[in-house]
C-alpha cells in the first residue's frame, strides 16, 4: 500500500537539499481557529504556526530534495492522547508552498502520500509547483505522528539491526520449527518497538488519531472546510476523516484506494495477485527484447527470475562494501513493478544482476526500505508496522491464524513474488503488540458529505482496481477509471487524469459517470 512508484523514478537523480532563499512575501492566508472546535482542544485548534526556514526540519528524506521555489516549514502541536489533551504532546512537521496566484487563491490543499509511514513534507516538496493546483492552492504536506520530521518518531530497530535483518536467509516451510522461529522474531520486534517508542505513543499512532490531527491542521490553516489529496494508505486517512468530520470536508481525491472493509488476508491476496499481474505485463514487454534478462518467453519469465534470485538465499551477492540478499532482490522487483515508469530501471537492474552486478537492485530495495546513502534509515518501515498493528485487530487465536495461512496459500500465485512466511501459520508482530488496536476495517458510515472523487487504475498492483470501485460506492463518490499499470495516477503526467482531478479540486465538478482515462 505504499505510494512509492512516482517518487522512485527519481531515486538516482535527486540532489542535495538547498533551502530556498526568501522571495517576495505573499499575503498571509487566514489562520485558525475556524470551524467547529471539540471541547478541551481550543488551544490546539487556535495555535499560530511559526512558518519559517525549512533547514531545521531537514531529515534524511528531505535532504535529497532541491527546493525550486519559496517553501516554508513549521510544526503543529497536537495531543499524543486526545483523551488526555493536557498530557504529552507531539509535533508534526509541515511544509507549505503558498499559492502562486494569491488573488485567485482557493485555500490549502493538504496531502498524504501513503504508506502508512511516508512523508507528506517530501510529497509536497516534490510536487509540480507550476501546475494549476499550485497556482490556486497552498500546497501543504504533513508528516503524520511518528513519521519523518515529526516528533517523537516511531523507532523499533537500530540502523545496524535493520541491515542485519535484511541479510537473514528467509524462513521457509510450515514446520513447527519454522513457525516458532518466525514467531520469536516477531515477538522480539514487538518488544523492541514498545521499548524504543513507548507504549503511550504506540497506542495513539493509528489512523484514528491522524484524522484528529488533520482536523486540527485544517483549523490552524484557516480552512473552514478541508481540501485533501490522499494516495494509497492516504485514502484510508481520507475515508476515516470523512467519516469522523463529514461537515468539515470541501473536496477529496482518493487515489489508489484501500478497500475500507478488507481484512489482512484479503489485502495480502489482492496485492499478491496485483503484483503477479504487473509482473506478467512487465515480462511481456521485456521478453520482446533480445536484451531482456528474463529470456524471450513471457510465460517462462517468472521461472527465469526464480532461477536468478534463488542462489541469494544461501549466498548474498557482494555489492562494494555491502551485500544484496534474497529479500533485497524480491523487494527491488516489487518496487520496480509499482509503475510502468520504473520498468526500464527494473529491466536494467535485472540485466546487471544477471551479469553479476547488484547495484541497482540494492538501490531499489534501499529506497523501498527507507535506507539512506549514509546507512541511516527513515522511520517509514517501523511506522508502517506500528500503524498497521493499531489500525487492524490482532489475530491471536491459532486456529484463526492457521485458517488465514490456508486461505493465503490458496489465494496467492506461486512463484518468485510469493512470500512463504505469509503462508506459515505463525502469529504476526501485531499479536505481540504492547497496546490494543484503535481501529478496524469496516464499511464507512457517512452522511452529509459533498461528492468526493476516487481514482483507480485497472493495473494497480498494490491496491487493485476493485478496491477503488468498492470505496467509491461506499462513499457515494465519483469514480475515475484509469487504464494503466501504475499504483496511483493523479499528477503523474497523464493529462486526462490531471485535468479531471484539477477541475474537481478547483471547481468541485467531478468527471461524468463512467469516465475513463488511458
Amino acid at each position: 500500500m505504499r505510494r512509492l512508484g512516482a517518487m522512485a523514478v527519481a531515486v538516482f537523480t535527486l540532489t542535495a537539499c538547498s533551502t530556498a532563499m526568501p522571495g517576495t512575501p505573499l499575503a498571509a492566508p487566514p489562520r485558525g481557529p475556524v470551524g467547529p472546535i471539540p471541547a478541551g482542544l481550543e488551544k490546539f485548534y487556535g495555535q499560530e504556526l511559526a512558518w519559517g526556514d525549512c533547514e531545521p526540519y531537514v531529515n534524511d528524506e528531505l535532504s535529497k530534495l532541491s527546493f525550486k521555489g519559496d517553501v516554508e516549514c513549521a510544526r503543529l502541536e497536537v495531543p499524543v492522547d486526545y483523551a488526555r489533551p493536557q498530557a504529552a504532546t507531539a509535533k508534526l512537521g509541515l511544509l507549505r508552498k503558498r499559492a502562486g496566484k494569491p488573488a485567485d487563491r482557493i485555500g490549502a490543499l493538504v496531502l498524504n502520500p501513503g504508506g502508512p509511514g511516508q512523508s507528506g513534507m517530501v510529497a509536497a516538496a516534490s510536487m509540480d509547483w507550476k501546475s494549476s493546483l499550485a497556482a490556486r492552492f497552498d500546497l501543504v504536506g504533513f508528516d503524520p505522528r511518528g513519521v519523518g520530521a515529526s516528533e517523537p518518531k516511531v523507532k523499533c530497530l537500530s540502523d545496524k539491526e535493520k541491515d542485519a535483518e535484511r541479510l537473514k536467509p528467509p524462513i521457509t516451510g510450515v514446520s513447527p520449527e519454522a513457525v516458532a522461529a518466525i514467531e520469536q522474531e516477531n515477538k522480539e520486534f514487538a518488544e523492541r518497538c514498545a521499548k524504543e517508542t513507548g507504549a503511550d505513543m504506540l497506542a495513539n499512532i493509528g489512523t484514528r488519531d491522524v484524522v484528529k490531527d488533520m482536523d486540527v491542521l485544517r483549523s490552524v490553516l484557516g480552512e473552514r472546510k478541508l481540501t485533501y489529496l490522499g494516495f494509497s494508505y492516504g485514502t484510508r486517512i481520507g475515508t476515516a476523516y470523512a467519516e469522523a468530520f463529514p461537515g468539515n470536508v470541501r473536496a477529496m481525491i482518493l487515489d489508489g484506494a484501500v478497500a475500507p472493509n478488507q481484512d489482512r488476508v484479503q489485502q495480502i491476496i489482492g496485492q499478491a495477485n496485483g503484483f503477479k499481474k504487473a509482473f506478467d505485463s512487465f515480462a511481456a514487454a521485456c521478453t520482446k527484447k533480445s536484451t531482456c534478462a528474463l529470456g524471450t518467453s513471457a510465460p517462462g519469465a517468472e521461472a527465469e527470475l526464480d532461477k536468478m534470485v534463488d542462489p541469494l538465499k544461501a549466498t548474498p551477492l557482494a555489492v562494494r562494501d555491502r551485500k544484496l540478499s534474497y529479500s533485497d532482490a524480491a523487494i527491488a522487483v516489487i518496487q520496480g513493478l509499482y509503475s510502468e515508469e520504473l520498468w526500464p530501471t527494473l529491466e536494467q537492474a535485472l540485466g546487471d544482476f544477471k551479469a553479476g552486478r547488484g547495484d541497482i537492485l540494492l538501490k531499489l530495495s534501499d529506497f523501498y526500505q527507507g535506507r539512506n546513502a549514509d546507512g541511516s534509515y527513515s522511520s517509514s518501515q517501523d511506522a508502517f508496522t506500528a500503524i498497521r498493528c493499531v489500525d487492524d485487530p490482532p489475530v491471536k487465536d491459532r486456529a484463526v491464524v492457521a485458517d488465514e495461512a490456508r486461505r493465503i496459500a490458496e489465494g496467492v500465485p506461486k512463484g518468485a513474488l510469493d512470500d512463504e512466511e505469509d503462508n506459515a501459520p505463525a502469529l504476526s508482530p501485531c499479536a505481540f503488540w504492547a497496546v490494543p488496536n484503535t481501529s478496524a476495517p469496516h464499511e464507512p458510515k457517512v452522511s452529509g458529505l459533498p461528492e468526493l472523487l476516487v481514482i483507480s487504475s485497472t493495473g494497480d498492483p498494490a491496491t487493485p482496481y476493485a478496491a477503488g470501485v468498492e470505496l467509491a460506492k461506499a462513499l457515494g463518490a465519483a469514480l475515475l477509471t484509469v487504464e494503466a499499470n501504475s499504483h496511483t495516477a493523479f499528477l503523474q503526467d497523464n493529462r486526462c487524469v490531471d485535468d479531471a482531478g484539477t477541475a474537481y479540486l478547483i471547481d468541485l465538478k467531478p468527471p461524468a459517470e463512467g469516465t475513463r482515462c488511458k
